[in-house]
């Protein structure tokens, strides 16, 4: 009786840090780009039209079941009798201070990866109809719309968590970080705002990394763009949208006018 209360503490405990972990980071991103810079800077938005407020209310409603489906997971991986067939660690000496924090950006390429094929495999007619459907009823994404998953996409999705313990040695605080940049990296996905600079797009290192605008296209045509956190698997299996570089140098372009405007005495002097 003593186990499973503590067990029903420690899955209270994970939920309410992935609850939280959604709402904050998602709520401080609505209330920055949709609340108080609305008007202000409503030319870097991608798509300059706004979300319908009943659009909000759906996607904030699917995260939350997404959140607890995540909850439910890293539970059972790391919280319940399974844990043992995993390489996972508790003791945080057992591998080095070099090691916890390389593991860390081995998850996200190992991430990468995984929602590539499984994003790809979720656009297949039958996948796509009866469940990643829920996701692509955002065609003008919201920060809200970051987990905004069917319960079987969230299964899927989640996946993640049950891999990487089994692949590589990970410690539940470095896995816990990682989930973090995963989250702040998937409401910038779901901005509506591009937060890159100007042709970042063609840049050397810029035009390996995913931005805004790319996913962004993603849900207003509904294919190509399949890349989470970086575009090596879109560039070499040639499922970049065609126009990616024209619409971020169009956004682009729109936040530069933005700015000489606001700093007119600026942008005289640099055309002399």
């Amino acid at each position: 009786m003593a186990h499973y209360l503590v067990g029903e503490k420690s899955f209270a405990s994970l939920l309410t840090v992935v609850l939280l972990r959604y709402l904050i980071l998602a709520s401080i991103a609505f209330l920055i780009f949709y609340g108080l810079k609305r008007r202000s800077w409503v030319s870097r938005k991608i798509q300059l039209l706004f979300p319908d407020r009943s659009d909000y209310g759906r996607e904030i409603g699917y995260s939350l079941l997404s959140s607890v489906i995540f909850a439910v997971m890293g539970y059972i991986v790391f919280l319940t009798p399974l844990v043992k067939y995993t390489r996972a660690y508790f003791d945080i000496t057992a591998y080095s201070t070099t090691y916890f924090v390389a593991s860390i950006f081995l998850m996200v390429l190992l991430h990468d990866t995984y929602f590539y094929w499984t994003h790809r495999l979720m656009h297949r007619k039958a996948w796509f109809r009866i469940v990643h459907r829920v996701h692509h009823r955002s065609t003008n994404p919201s920060p809200w719309a970051a987990m905004a998953f069917h319960p079987l996409e969230a299964v899927m999705e989640a996946g993640i968590i049950v891999v990487i313990p089994f692949v590589m040695p990970v410690h539940p605080m470095a896995i816990g970080l990682f989930l973090l940049f995963m989250m702040i990296y998937n409401v910038y996905g779901h901005l509506g705002y591009e937060l890159y600079p100007a042709h970042f797009s063609k840049r050397s290192f810029g035009r390996w990394i995913n931005t805004s605008v790319n996913h962004n296209m993603h849900h207003e045509y509904c294919m190509g763009n399949y890349g989470l956190y970086f575009l090596f698997w879109d560039r070499i299996m040639g499922t970049l949208h065609p126009d990616y570089d024209q619409k971020y140098d169009e956004v682009g372009n729109r936040k530069k006018v933005e700015r000489e405007q606001d700093h007119p005495r600026a942008a005289s002097s640099s055309a002399v």
